[in-house]
């Protein structure tokens, strides 16, 4: 990556920070790496919010992976959330990817990988259909001890946006970047405050754009005014007028009856 060593101080800097944020930040570990690989299909797609709420489901509503397995999509996606394009795709890995487990070990478990050195593991993981560079990772992160930074698509925008990597980094060369930087004991650390950082600013940033469109709501019903009708110049009534003209006239006759009896 061009400029690494300056980004690499950056990335420092930003880990220290959110250390002191968040400094209790709990693990993440599978005992079974086929339970991380479908955690990790919906966490791609999803926010961990989302991701945690939709495993929890998977968990209380199929038996096991192999009912998981055999399911219809429409079930599988009523447990994701939504019925959307992401939710169907995230549906249809999910099941793409555990017949090929099923089918490569004759049973939906990852346990064999475990005795495998990290590299095989990692190969292992990648043939599997649909899976990948973010379910691999993360799945050798907290199923297989591996070392690796997963890096989502909001992750991958936000370091981009904050010049924490380079602008044309691709989601690929930051994770590699990212494990370089960060040692192995604290990759799922940096993970999780990473990704809570970046997702965080998606929330901030749509709030404020809420309320943009309230203001600009509010300033619009304040602008529009009632039209104004046209009123008539006062004048006044002739009866009035009237009145006057012979209250005048009775006050000359009176001042006249006076002087003539002056005169007298």
């Amino acid at each position: 990556m061009k400029n690494s060593t300056d980004y690499a101080k950056k990335l420092k800097k930003l880990y220290r920070s959110l250390k002191k944020k968040h400094p209790n930040t709990p693990k993440a570990t599978f005992d079974e790496a086929a339970d991380a690989l479908v955690y990790a299909i919906i966490s791609e797609n999803t926010s961990e919010k989302q991701a945690q709420a939709a495993f929890k489901r998977f968990g209380d509503h199929f038996l096991d992976l192999n009912d998981l397995r055999v399911s219809r999509t429409d079930e599988i996606v009523e447990m994701i959330g939504k019925d959307a394009p992401t939710t169907r795709r995230i549906a249809s890995t999910i099941t793409k990817a555990l017949r090929n487990v099923f089918n490569e070990h004759h049973k939906v478990s990852l346990e064999a990988l475990k005795k495998m050195g990290k590299r095989p593991a990692k190969s292992a993981l990648e043939k599997i259909d649909g899976t990948s560079k973010f379910v691999v990772d993360y799945c050798m992160l907290t199923a297989l001890e591996g070392h690796a930074i997963p890096v989502t698509t909001v992750m991958a925008d936000y370091l981009r946006a904050n010049d924490l990597v380079h602008p044309d980094a691709d989601e690929q060369e930051i994770g590699g970047f990212l494990a370089k930087q960060i040692a192995s004991k604290n990759g799922y650390e940096f993970y999780a405050l990473l990704r809570n950082e970046s997702e965080s600013q998606i929330k901030k940033k749509a709030k404020q754009a809420k309320t943009t469109k309230k203001v600009k709501k509010q300033t619009k019903t304040s602008g529009k005014t009632k039209p104004r009708t046209k009123t008539k110049p006062k004048t006044k009534p002739k009866t009035k007028a009237k009145t006057t003209k012979k209250a005048t006239k009775k006050t000359k006759t009176k001042k006249k009856k006076t002087k003539k009896k002056t005169r007298k």
